[in-house]
């Protein structure tokens, strides 16, 4: 219900009226069944262009920051991040990282839409960058479509390191769905999830223009200075 009036009634019309947003590809999303919709990620604000220009409701598996506050902000922040249907993920690898690729597998079992973000963090300066394999896993034990998916100029909106939002229209392109049923059963093979992984994240550089760096984004991100 509330990520209903979010999306509606209370967030959703404010967006479209201050931003403009447009979109592409809306039809390419599967009408029922699970899919994972796959983008890249330049800006905070792309957790909430995604989902509020298609049909279907999605869940966002975000970092797990956004639900560790404490005091009322805290608590205020776990209520308005999970009413966006977002889940807590947590990027500190091991079993905890396990764990929350489970709880992804967990809403795709239930024919739902699960958003990520195979990057693994936000792009440092607007390029792609390679993508974690955790992405590949939850495709091929699923079974579930894949739809690749360009934010294009929400970091205009709010750059990584901004906390004010600036006036910019963003669009959001949804490819086609991908399908690798060709590699079912073979989840536990590196090979196969890189190969996966590498061609999600080469057909989303396609869709959105992008320059592909072949390089995890958390390994420059404090190299390279956030483009403004």
């Amino acid at each position: 219900m509330f990520y209903w009036l979010l999306k509606n009634i209370i967030i959703g019309p404010i967006v479209r009226a201050v931003f403009r947003p447009w979109s592409l590809g809306v039809g390419n999303i599967p009408k029922s069944g699970p899919v994972i919709i796959a983008s890249n990620h330049i800006s905070f604000v792309d957790s909430i262009f995604v989902p509020l220009l298609m049909p279907r409701r999605m869940v966002f598996l975000a970092k797990s920051d956004y639900f560790r506050g404490r005091g009322l902000k805290g608590m205020l922040s776990r209520f308005f991040f999970t009413g966006l249907g977002m889940l807590p993920m947590d990027r500190s690898g091991g079993k905890a990282s396990e764990a929350s690729l489970n709880t992804g597998l967990e809403v795709l079992n239930e024919g739902k839409v699960l958003g990520i973000y195979p990057e693994g963090t936000r792009s440092p300066d607007g390029s792609l960058y390679r993508g974690r394999t955790g992405v590949a896993r939850m495709v091929l034990e699923s079974g579930a479509s894949v739809i690749p998916v360009a934010v294009i100029d929400t970091d205009k909106v709010m750059p990584v390191g901004s906390n004010r939002p600036r006036v910019h229209r963003v669009g959001v392109i949804y490819g086609k769905p991908l399908d690798f049923t060709r590699f079912a059963g073979l989840e536990g093979d590196r090979f196969i999830l890189r190969s996966v992984t590498d061609e999600i994240t080469y057909e989303i550089a396609r869709l959105g223009g992008l320059e592909y760096v072949d390089v995890y984004a958390s390994s420059v991100r404090q190299k390279v200075p956030a483009r403004s």
